[in-house]
């Protein structure tokens, strides 16, 4: 049976530009979960690729259908937002694959699958670093939302909290100060774990 590849870390710590370097190897074996989310796309975001964006009676939909795996709802600056991982193509007797979540959603996500298909990899940057980045990203849009930054950035630091982590079990972290190197140890730890 396969495994899922869960990509953690606070707002802004690089997790989608190392998810998107994993997934360009060509003799990668990894399939993408893309998220769901009912929050509004940013700038630059692509549906399908980035997010499955879906209204908030689309996901009831899929609640009343049983295709919802894990499911988290956040009190947000504009309103209630939710995040959750449908079951769109998974099918661990097939492939493996590689996902961003949070703590909540890979311990969600566990419980389903069983703890030896789910494989943690958590990112973790200086705070600094992740809100000036946080804030370059934020400049960009066209309406930035910087009361909803400061609450993303606050909300990871309990979210995130060495507690967390610990009841998590997770023990591996990746400290991503350059990128690319950071990329090329989560490369071959993944492969570790596959016997590649």
């Amino acid at each position: 049976m396969g495994k899922i590849f869960c990509l953690m870390g606070k707002s802004s710590s690089g997790k989608d530009t190392i998810y998107r370097q994993l997934l360009q190897q060509k003799n990668f074996p990894l399939s993408p979960i893309v998220p769901c989310t009912t929050r509004p796309r940013r700038e630059g975001e692509i549906p399908g690729t980035d997010y499955h964006f879906f209204t908030t009676r689309e996901l009831q939909a899929l609640q009343d259908e049983g295709r919802i795996l894990e499911l988290r709802s956040y009190q947000t600056v504009c309103g209630i937002w939710h995040y959750f991982t449908a079951d769109f193509s998974i099918d661990l007797n097939q492939c493996d694959y590689l996902m961003i979540g949070t703590l909540e959603a890979y311990r969600n996500l566990q419980k389903h699958f069983g703890s030896d298909h789910i494989i943690p990899l958590y990112l973790q940057v200086d705070d600094g670093v992740r809100l000036q980045r946080a804030l370059d990203r934020e400049r960009k849009q066209a309406e930035p939302k910087y009361a909803e930054l400061c609450r993303r950035f606050l909300a990871d630091e309990k979210d995130f909290s060495a507690e967390q982590l610990q009841q998590s079990h997770i023990t591996r972290i990746f400290s991503n100060e350059i990128l690319l190197d950071t990329a090329k140890e989560i490369d071959a730890y993944i492969r570790s774990q596959l016997s590649i």
